[in-house]
C-alpha cells in the first residue's frame, strides 16, 4: 500500500502469499529468468541449483562484533552492540549474533556485559523495541539456549525468560533480549563451536571473553564460521 500510494503502478508487481517448497515450484515452472532471494544458506544452496545460478544471494549471516584491548567510547559502544544485536528483536541477517569481548572491557569500571543488561532490560512490547519473533517459538528458542548453557564455561549473561503478560500466540517467540556469555577456549571444542554458532534468528547472542594474547584465537574462530554478511571491530 506504501508502494502504491507512492505511485507504483498496481499492475507492476505480484505478491504471493505461500509456503517456501510452493514458491520454490513456481519458480521452476515458470521459468524464472533471475530471482532475487533473501535467507537462510541451506535454501540458496538449493535455490542456486534448482535455478541452474539464474539467482542472487543474500542468505544467512552469523555476524560479529570484536572488542579489541583499546577501550573507548563505551556508552556509544554499548548502544550499538544491544541495537545490532536486539533490534526488531534480532530477526534480520545483519543482526550480532557473537561479540568478542577484550578483558579490558569486562573490567568493573567498564563493565561492558551489565551495561549491556541494562539496555536489553529496557526494552519491552510495550514500548515497542521488543516483538515477537515469527520463526523461533518460545520453546525452541529457550531449548537452544539451554544447549549453549551446557557448553562447559558458559553462563546466562542476562535475560533468558519468556514474556508474560501478552497475548501473542504460541507458534511465535517471545523472549526477553538474552545473552549467553562463554570463554574463547570453549569454541575450540567443534561440537561446542557448532553449537554456538547456530544463528538464531531472534533476540540472542553470544558473548565471548578473552585475554591479551588471545588474539589469534578470536581470528581462528571467526575463519571458522561459513557465513559472513556484517562484521564490526
Amino acid at each position: 500500500r506504501m508502494l502504491h500510494a507512492c505511485g507504483l503502478p498496481k499492475t507492476d508487481v505480484d505478491y504471493i502469499y505461500c509456503d517456501g517448497p510452493v514458491m520454490n515450484e513456481i519458480l521452476l515452472r515458470g521459468d524464472a529468468k533471475m530471482t532475487l532471494f533473501t535467507g537462510s544458506q541451506r535454501v540458496a544452496d538449493k535455490l542456486a541449483v534448482d535455478l541452474k545460478g539464474k539467482v542472487k544471494l543474500e542468505d544467512a549471516g552469523f555476524d560479529w562484533k570484536i572488542l579489541g584491548p583499546d577501550v573507548m567510547d563505551v556508552d556509544y559502544v554499548a548502544w550499538q552492540a544491544d541495537h545490532d544485536a536486539y533490534g526488531f528483536s534480532g530477526q534480520k541477517c545483519s543482526a550480532q549474533s557473537m561479540l568478542f569481548m577484550h578483558e579490558n572491557w569486562t573490567k568493573p569500571e567498564v563493565d561492558i556485559v551489565g551495561r549491556l543488561a541494562t539496555l536489553a532490560g529496557q526494552r519491552s512490547l510495550e514500548n515497542l523495541t521488543n516483538c515477537p519473533v515469527l520463526t523461533w517459538p518460545t520453546e525452541k528458542f529457550l531449548e537452544h539456549m539451554n544447549r549453549c548453557l551446557s557448553i562447559p564455561g558458559a553462563k546466562l549473561a542476562f535475560g533468558g525468560k519468556p514474556l508474560t503478560g501478552h497475548q501473542i500466540p504460541p507458534q511465535y517467540g517471545a523472549v526477553e533480549p538474552t545473552a549467553v556469555r562463554l570463554p574463547i577456549e570453549a569454541l575450540e571444542d567443534p561440537p561446542s563451536f557448532e553449537v554456538a554458532t547456530v544463528e538464531l534468528f531472534g533476540p540472542f547472542q553470544v558473548l565471548v571473553d578473552y585475554k591479551d594474547g588471545q588474539q589469534g584465537k578470536v581470528i581462528e574462530a571467526i575463519n571458522r564460521m561459513p557465513n559472513h554478511l556484517t562484521a564490526g571491530i
